[in-house]
């Protein structure tokens, strides 16, 4: 069962579902999680229910998240290889740790003579098959330990470049220092680090300041329901029991 935010009548939370969420700005992917969970299991009145997300979305973006319930989520693996689209902004002149607002900017820079359409040609080289480094702070794990633990505490280690897919990158406006983009990507790409390597090309850095997940395969972020709102549905709707065939 496939809910979007037109509504939940009969759910069967236990034999699988599919939910559309618009995840919140500052909350992570588990977090959503969490709430989700909490909200089943008292409404089910069970102690134990599988809840899982597919593509992590970081703290600072916003936009659709996939949470599965049940049996859908041995479907999780699948969904996350579904390609992506997002939208954006790139702050050019600085750069930080983290490719991102997240953390301080260690590094400004002039920019003299970044126009748009610098910026349109220099974009043309992350379209395609291309080899990304994955920043440090991310969930990757090297010996067993994810690279954003050794990042806060000031490590950096070599990692390796990563094949990704980027089927469009594309300046949807210029606004200095403010670029804005979409992004069409396939599993593994990180846009944070897009952010951070245009800025490289670019000679002047670059940065992520804002990120939106707006669809994941057919999936699109106008079904997705506000967190709040499908809370409130989990607690108004009738529950299919899977052990009695029945509405609850």
């Amino acid at each position: 069962m496939i809910t979007t935010n037109e509504g939940i009548v009969n759910a069967d939370f236990q034999g699988g579902t599919l939910l559309l969420i618009n995840k919140p700005q500052d909350w992570t992917s588990f977090d959503v999680v969490n709430k989700v969970r909490w909200a089943i299991r008292n409404k089910l009145n069970v102690k134990k229910i599988k809840v899982g997300h597919s593509g992590t979305l970081d703290p600072m973006a916003t936009g659709l998240l996939l949470i599965c319930t049940g049996r859908w989520t041995k479907k999780l693996h699948e969904l996350q290889g579904l390609p992506k689209q997002y939208t954006g902004t790139v702050t050019l002149g600085g750069e930080t740790a983290s490719y991102d607002k997240e953390s301080e900017v260690t590094k400004t820079y002039s920019l003299e003579g970044i126009t748009s359409q610098s910026i349109k040609s220099a974009v043309n080289d992350f379209i395609g098959d291309i080899k990304q480094l994955p920043p440090m702070f991310s969930a990757i794990k090297i010996n067993g330990r994810p690279l954003y633990k050794l990042a806060r505490k000031g490590e950096v280690i070599e990692r390796k470049l990563r094949s990704v897919s980027v089927e469009r990158f594309e300046m949807t406006s210029w606004d200095v220092p403010d670029f804005n983009f979409i992004v069409d990507c396939g599993k593994g790409t990180y846009v944070r680090s897009l952010a951070h390597d245009l800025g490289q090309k670019l000679g002047c850095g670059g940065y992520l300041s804002a990120l939106r997940r707006t669809r994941v395969g057919e999936y699109i972020i106008e079904d997705a329901w506000e967190l709040d709102s499908l809370i409130e549905a989990i607690y108004q709707s009738k529950i299919i029991s899977e052990k009695h065939n029945t509405v609850v």
